[in-house]
């Protein structure tokens, strides 16, 4: 990451659509460094710390006084090194194994499984571990060092380019390394001297002078990538340089993808001497700023909403940002939403076994991300509200009770401002929807006496 992780910034939203569309309940506080958060297949959370532990987190919040796994005494830790990604087997609940990414005392990368006390779900037997890859890192800083199983049953891992800045030794682009790329192997089935294989389909299997386990390169720091589980597509949330925060998206299939870096941070030129076409790079979905102007500094990857409790959310794709605590979303069609920023050295996003979503602070906290309630108002129920019709075709009707209307806005479900008046004065105000489109629609209504009430319109 571009600047240390540890930065906060209180930056709060001045616009209407920021804080309206997502709201954040603070599960527990107090962990040290969470860097990751996962689930097991059941209602755990198991919770990463920078630190080289493990602790489970119960659905309450409660976490458990044992550790589920300490390999702290074998680690370095600290800026951008530490334990760093987690990840369970598809069939861990019958064998036991989980994956773990950290930086040994060296510096370099380390990738081991380790295996489940049989007799206790709540604790990893720590003489367990089985190394499966490692490589050098040149540098302290850029170690991705992101997890995850695929759809189709590999482990998949994010390297970051090695570190410093500017990628001085090309390391990205150079394909003989394991450097700047997301890596592809087969856990479950050994070949040759190591504990894992190639797929057969990785875009340089079999080769003499490429790195076999490369799935994908070019790229920066994939801190954090993720899968969406309704058609298998991969998300990265990669970390630029110093003015572009990119995410890129790609399907399962698509195998040797480069995406650029150090050619390109995101889609703008870095460095194209001696670069590929650009028709042989992918560019990214979507992209926003971190430039000196802006509070940005460096992207955390999220995940595509598949839960149930908030059907609005369902298909968005959410990212947020590690200095500002800028929360967003892409949905399918790459439309890039900044819904505020939320108070939070945002590291890590994490789904529960029903896929609803949570996000991690650096500072100690674990969030739930959901939507607010439709009324904003005040306990004691001054404004007794009524918006009819819902769903509405060519009106709609805002009404008061014991008060009235100074300000309506009204901003579709990408964030984009639609309808504003100021200054009505009114218990009651008609609004023709006949140039709306049908969808979606947050109604904001700031009252005379100063009460936000927020409902949701649907437009036929």
């Amino acid at each position: 990451m571009k600047r240390v992780i540890t930065t906060l910034l209180l930056i709060f939203s001045v616009s209407v659509a920021t804080s309206q569309f997502i709201e954040l309940d603070l599960i527990q506080d107090g962990f040290n460094n969470p860097v990751n958060l996962q689930n097991a297949g059941d209602e755990r959370l198991f919770v990463v710390e920078q630190g080289g532990r493990i602790k489970i987190m119960q659905p309450n919040g409660g976490v458990n006084p044992d550790l589920f796994l300490d390999i702290s005494t074998q680690i370095s830790s600290g800026g951008e090194r530490g334990l760093l990604g987690l990840a369970f087997h598809p069939d861990y609940s019958n064998n036991g194994f989980f994956y773990v990414y950290y930086t040994k005392p060296n510096g370099d990368s380390q990738i081991s499984r380790f295996s489940v006390d049989p007799n206790n779900p709540d604790l990893a037997d720590p003489n367990s571990e089985l190394p499966f890859l490692d490589f050098d890192q040149p540098f302290s800083n850029h170690n991705g060092g992101c997890l995850a199983f695929g759809p189709d049953g590999f482990l998949y891992i994010s390297s970051g380019d090695g570190g410093s800045g500017g990628d001085p030794g090309n390391r990205a682009q150079n394909t003989s390394l394991l450097l700047g790329k997301l890596l592809r192997i087969d856990v479950d089935n050994p070949s040759g001297t190591n504990n894992y294989s190639i797929p057969s389909d990785n875009p340089f299997a079999g080769s003499s002078s490429d790195a076999q386990e490369i799935w994908a390169y070019g790229l920066r720091n994939p801190w954090k990538f993720s899968f969406d589980s309704a058609n298998g597509d991969i998300w990265i949330g990669d970390v630029g340089q110093g003015e572009v925060e990119e995410i890129d998206r790609a399907a399962i299939t698509d195998a040797g993808l480069n995406y650029g870096w150090r050619c390109y941070e995101g889609s703008q030129p870095f460095n194209t001497t001696g670069c590929p076409t650009v028709a042989d790079l992918t560019f990214p979905i979507a992209e926003y700023s971190s430039a000196s102007n802006t509070a940005n500094c460096s992207i955390t990857g999220g995940n595509v909403y598949r839960g149930t409790e908030y059907p609005d959310f369902v298909g968005l794709y959410f990212f947020s940002d590690v200095c500002s605590g800028l929360i967003g979303t892409v949905d399918q069609n790459g439309n890039l939403i900044e819904h505020g920023t939320f108070g939070g050295s945002w590291v890590s996003f994490g789904e529960d076994v029903n896929n609803e979503l949570y996000i991690v602070s650096i500072t100690g906290g674990i969030s739930r991300v959901r939507q607010p309630e439709e009324l904003g108002v005040e306990e004691n129920d001054l404004e007794a509200f009524e918006m009819f019709p819902n769903p509405a075709s060519e009106s709609v009707t805002l009404k008061l009770q014991n008060n009235k209307i100074d300000t309506i806005t009204i901003v579709d479900i990408k964030g984009s401002l639609v309808f504003s008046e100021s200054n009505l004065n009114l218990s009651q105000k008609k609004i023709s929807t006949n140039k709306l489109n049908a969808g979606f629609y947050l109604v904001n209504v700031k009252t005379v006496t100063g009460h936000n009430i927020v409902k949701k319109l649907v437009v036929k």
